[in-house]
């Protein structure tokens, strides 16, 4: 912390994942934060975020964050192929870390990373990742800093409640649905295997997933039991590259070498359900949900779209700087208005959580664990589309 008693955070990336991350954060105003440094790779983008969130310096260099002294946490926020080597660099210089996600990835190892999607095995990806899984959690066992995985579906209210429930009732999550479909992605890079590490399923299809996965951990503390997931068996598709240029013109996804569609079956350690989809074919805003299945409830979360307030507009005139819903193609007709975004979906009450980790010294609720638990599981899925069978992921963690 600096002389005045603020955590200083240094912010690694200026995108989408960034503004949510600062834009949740001043909603929170319980504990002293200093904006310290933010770097990205494009000035225009480093230039914006600064002004916007106030940031103390900005540079393009990730040395500069490791080497400050008062920076306390590094927020990565980058795309998904430099993960690894910052959360790396990051717990060697001494600081906590806060990971975008996905953890980690396959991002191609032999120096022709064009088009891997298609031309690596997804079984040697698996592999590939789960060394670079353990070589991270080396590091983080071996380090006295915090690991906090960003993963806002496990901090929304409606997924927070369940959870309360769940554990309250000692309920049996008998069979689970999770879903997070848009219409494609705003990175120009995300149809790129050796950006992403993965299509649809990973970058959307994620949450749903990480959400799902801590909800049964909920319930096996409740019970007094350890419940994991057992196996995978998954479907991939790439369908959009099939429409005409007319056709495509209101869908974002452009998949060169990844997938659109992803569909999983979860099996659990103690023979329940849960099936995960993500699609980049949904128009008209982003769906996020979570249903649960219950012996004694039923509980849907619905994060998006909500019905807490509904427009109707005839035109856009003077609509430019009003937000209404992510991945919103027009402001016409009727809509759902996404209201307090930053806190239905998480945000908000995760940068809590990882602030006051690092200010109390007590670990975050969403940590390393899910985190390794849920691209493990991505990835698997991945390997079973491939193979067209189910993958068992016993003794691979």
């Amino acid at each position: 912390m600096n002389g005045n008693g603020e955590i200083c955070i240094g912010m690694a990336g200026a995108g989408r994942a960034a503004e949510l991350h600062l834009s949740a954060l001043k909603r929170f105003g319980g504990l002293p934060i200093c904006r310290k440094h933010i770097i990205a790779r494009r000035w225009e983008q480093i230039n914006e975020m600064k002004n916007r969130f106030g940031f103390q310096n900005a540079s393009t260099d990730f040395d500069d964050l490791l080497n400050d002294p008062e920076i306390d946490v590094i927020d990565v926020c980058t795309p998904p192929y430099v993960h690894e080597s910052m959360v790396l660099a990051a717990l060697e210089a001494g600081k906590h870390v806060i990971c975008e996600k996905p953890l980690s990835g396959y991002f191609g190892v032999d120096g022709r990373n064009e088009d891997i999607g298609d031309r690596v095995t997804k079984a040697a990806m698996f592999d590939e990742l789960m060394r670079s899984l353990e070589k991270i959690k080396a590091a983080v066992d071996k380090s006295d800093r915090k690991f906090m995985y960003a993963e806002n579906f496990i901090y929304a209210p409606a997924v927070r409640k369940a959870a309360e429930i769940i554990s309250t009732k000692r309920s049996r999550i008998l069979f689970a649905k999770g879903e997070e479909s848009l219409k494609g992605s705003s990175s120009r890079v995300a149809g790129e295997w050796n950006k992403t590490g993965g299509g649809t399923f990973l970058r959307t299809g994620s949450h749903p997933l990480s959400a799902v996965i801590w909800l049964k951990e909920i319930e096996g503390r409740a019970r007094g039991e350890n419940i994991f997931v057992q196996s995978v068996m998954a479907d991939m598709a790439r369908i959009t590259p099939m429409l005409s240029e007319y056709e495509h013109r209101h869908i974002a996804a452009r998949p060169r070498d990844v997938e659109d569609f992803g569909l999983a079956i979860l099996t659990f350690s103690d023979g329940t359900k849960a099936t995960i989809m993500a699609t980049d074919t949904l128009l008209g805003g982003s769906k996020n949900c979570i249903e649960l299945y219950c012996n004694d409830t039923v509980i849907n979360c619905k994060l998006t779209l909500s019905d807490l307030m509904e427009t109707y507009f005839l035109d856009e005139e003077r609509l430019e700087s009003v937000y209404l819903s992510e991945m919103l193609p027009s402001k016409t007709g009727w809509n759902r208005v996404a209201l307090d975004d930053e806190i239905i979906r998480g945000y908000a009450d995760e940068m809590k959580d990882f602030m006051e980790c690092i200010y109390f010294d007590r670990e975050p609720q969403s940590g390393f664990g899910i985190a390794y638990e849920t691209i493990k599981i991505i990835y698997a899925a991945y390997k079973s589309a491939e193979l067209g069978r189910s993958v068992s992921l016993e003794g691979t963690s």
